[in-house]
């Protein structure tokens, strides 16, 4: 085991006696480990699972489920673009194309720079504003080619 490893298991631990007395304390403890590292480590789902006496798979099935979760460490900023009904008849696959070429990304990836992660969500609950996105945690919506490039634009300077 790493020293790296053995710091995060000491942090994830202590996460987790903090929070373990909650009612349903899996996710809330999920959402501090990847506040705390930007991600969830290796090692930290055994670890959570012995805490809350849990098995490996049920953590894991949690963590897996839920799409905010990350296995790696996001870039800087976070650009999530809806790909759901409604702002895709908007033209939001169009959206996501362009900055995915822009970027020189896939979806759920990040440049190479570490300053840009690229997601695709389905639904940001502004359906009469579509095409929507959510930019390091604000929603925007009305987006076009234009206003994607001005944000492209900020994030990447």
């Amino acid at each position: 085991m790493s020293t790296n490893t053995e710091e995060h298991s000491v942090r994830v631990e202590a996460i987790c006696d903090r929070m373990a007395a909650l009612e349903g304390p899996l996710l809330p403890i999920l959402h501090e480990v990847q506040e705390e590292f930007g991600h969830i480590p290796e090692g930290a789902l055994q670890t959570i699972s012995k805490k809350l006496n849990l098995s490996r798979a049920e953590v894991h099935g949690v963590a897996s489920f839920y799409h905010d979760f990350r296995e790696e460490k996001a870039g800087k900023h976070v650009i999530k673009i809806c790909r759901a009904e409604a702002c895709q008849s908007m033209g939001a696959d169009d959206l996501g194309d362009h900055a995915r070429h822009r970027l020189k990304v896939d979806w759920a990836q990040t440049t190479n720079d570490e300053k840009v992660t690229l997601e695709a969500v389905f639904c940001l609950g502004l359906c009469a504003c579509a095409p929507a996105a959510m930019v390091d945690g604000k929603v925007v919506g009305r987006l076009n080619k234009d206003r994607i490039n001005q944000i492209l634009d900020e994030v990447a300077s």
